[in-house]
């Protein structure tokens, strides 16, 4: 508890609330990187967009990985997902019309702020105006996707097909909105909060135990990369997801009630701790363990 309390201290919040003065984006960023560079000396920065398996008495877990990349379980639902981008809507138009540069080297720059609709947007969220502008009518488009898993499957692999068009590109975050930063700071506060029956924050898995095994042979990934591999496949899913629905198991987890997918919680908090990956390549789709 006291190692945690002094990390929390060194990143300008309290222990599981938000100290009453806020650091700014760009040093909660330069600490989060020291924080990350004094844990594990030996890890290269763009190392960490590949997960917990760069990461130190991994080694075995990183041959596993390695092995299962010279075929990507995700190939599959990605390929479902290359179709959804490229078949044509009603109109005649694709996904590609709606996006900048049809959709290539963009997605490093997601989640956004639109100061428009005052909101933080995500690929999906876009994707699926998208769909909806050009009369489109997959299930997707309306379903609960916190319920109905082969919708939200069917968007985590068009996610994907996105994002893949992005695959290397360093992500940028702009801040430069005050409701950007409004937004920002609603995810941290969440993001450091304690809850469920564990009494766990987000926090207390990926930077203080980062790297360790929680129990159940499931070694904890590092906050820094953790959002440039998704949408990801796990191996106990056997299935292309979306990071909503990471943060929903996160939370089930930790026995605390999961909010819905797509909620404005978990966009800020999407936004929060991608922009704290700033700098690091984008590697979705990805498999993790």
């Amino acid at each position: 508890m006291k190692k945690i309390a002094i990390l929390l201290t060194a990143l300008g919040v309290g222990v599981g609330v938000m100290a009453a003065a806020q650091a700014d984006p760009a040093s909660d960023l330069k600490a989060f990187r020291a924080y990350f560079q004094k844990k594990f000396p030996t890890v290269k920065f763009d190392d960490y967009a590949n997960g917990f398996y760069p990461l130190p008495g991994m080694e075995i877990y990183r041959e596993q990985w390695d092995a299962f990349n010279e075929f990507p379980p995700y190939e599959l639902g990605l390929a479902d997902g290359r179709k959804i981008w490229a078949k044509p809507f009603p109109n005649g138009k694709t996904y590609a019309s709606c996006f900048k540069n049809g959709g290539k080297k963009i997605a490093q720059n997601y989640p956004y702020w639109d100061d428009g609709k005052q909101e933080v947007r995500t690929a999906e969220m876009d994707l699926m105006d998208c769909a909806k502008k050009n009369g489109a009518t997959d299930k997707f488009l309306s379903a609960d996707l916190s319920k109905d898993t082969k919708s939200r499957v069917q968007l985590a692999e068009l996610t994907a097909a996105f994002y893949e068009l992005s695959k290397g590109e360093r992500v940028k975050i702009d801040l430069s909105k005050p409701g950007a930063v409004a937004a920002y700071e609603d995810g941290k506060k969440r993001w450091w909060k304690r809850r469920g029956q564990l009494n766990f924050a987000c926090a207390n898995c990926h930077m203080d135990l980062a790297g360790k095994n929680f129990g159940g042979n499931q070694p904890l990934s590092a906050a820094l990369g953790h959002p440039v591999g998704w949408p990801a496949q796990r191996l106990g899913w056997a299935r292309l997801e979306t990071i909503h629905q990471r943060y929903r198991t996160c939370n089930s987890q930790v026995r605390d009630k999961p909010g819905k997918h797509g909620d404005k919680a978990y966009n800020h908090i999407q936004l929060y701790e991608t922009y704290l990956s700033s700098g690091l390549p984008l590697t979705a789709p990805a498999m993790r363990n």
